[in-house]
């Protein structure tokens, strides 16, 4: 494998290791603060009981993980062929 491929692969990893870093803070903020909008609310019913479920809050962390688990094997890979290819 070229020098070129393996650079790649690694500038594919970090960009994957950005993006999940990006989206896991972007997902803990955005779940923040649907929570604190609620508790300032005078029904917060749905603030206690979690009700009905709103799973697009913990949809870009779980994004965020996949997407930095990714990048971690392709700088591994990445690394990895440019020691040894």
């Amino acid at each position: 494998m070229s020098q070129h491929e393996w650079l790649v692969l690694i500038g594919m990893g970090g960009l994957f290791v950005l993006l999940g870093i990006g989206a896991i803070i972007w997902g803990r903020r955005e779940d923040r603060n649907y929570y604190e909008s609620l508790s300032a609310r005078p029904d917060t019913r749905e603030f206690v009981e979690h009700w009905p479920n709103r799973p697009q809050l913990g949809a870009l962390k779980i994004g965020g993980w996949i997407s930095l688990a990714l990048g971690v094997v392709l700088l591994i890979i990445g690394g990895a062929l440019g020691i040894w290819g």
